[in-house]
């Protein structure tokens, strides 16, 4: 994932395919899918400041050092003085902040992020309360597919395992388009299975792919 920019990470192409697909994959089901890629799913500033701290302390002491005035009375001065500039520099620089951010805490915030995309794009008020989120989040590298009550009711949570890790393996290895068609199109096929077509169906969610901030 080299593009963080989840309006770009897509091409016009692509988009265009994970349309279809979902189109394709609605059609046999009441369900509905919706697709949504964000560039991060939190501003991570705790580890922001960690990063910064630690780089200005490692740079006035390397200063110090070759300077050959290692006092406290210059060394800390200095730390502070950096620390706005590298803090600076880590949150333009979002690889930066993913040594000091624990895997726990990138799966929580993917985690909520995609609630609350669920309730924001209004996944939560289909006929059936049969909507799903396959969810894309950049930074942390990670896919999230939330269900409805409904689905829940009838499909366990973890039953997306697999196709979180199809998705998951396709993002990182340049395959990012191809793989969201096939997690659709899988997706759907588990629709079906539980929530065939109803003569009144109508289509409740968008089909294009939802870009997040």
């Amino acid at each position: 994932m080299n593009n963080s920019k989840a309006e770009d990470f897509f091409t016009p192409e692509e988009q265009e395919r994970i349309r279809l697909a979902v189109a394709a994959a609605e059609r046999g089901t009441s369900g509905e899918i919706a697709t949504m890629v964000v560039p991060r799913s939190d501003s991570y500033r705790e580890a922001v400041t960690l990063a910064a701290v630690l780089g200005a302390a490692t740079v006035a002491l390397v200063i110090a050092v070759i300077s050959q005035h290692v006092t406290i009375w210059s060394y800390l001065p200095l730390t502070i003085l950096l620390f706005f500039p590298l803090q600076l520099l880590v949150r333009r620089v979002p690889p930066l902040q993913r040594p000091f951010i624990a895997a726990s805490r990138l799966n929580e915030a993917v985690k909520e992020r995609a609630v609350r995309a669920f309730y924001e794009k209004g996944l939560h008020k289909t006929k059936n309360s049969t909507g799903i989120l396959v969810f894309i989040s950049l930074f942390e590298r990670k896919v999230w597919i939330l269900g409805d009550c409904g689905i829940n009711a009838k499909i366990p949570a973890d039953s997306w395992l697999e196709l979180v890790r199809t998705l998951t393996a396709g993002l990182k290895n340049g395959r990012a388009g191809e793989a969201l068609c096939e997690v659709v199109i899988r997706c759907g096929d588990e629709l079906a299975r539980h929530f065939p077509r109803e003569s009144d169906d109508r289509n409740e969610l968008q089909d294009e792919i939802l870009i997040g901030r």
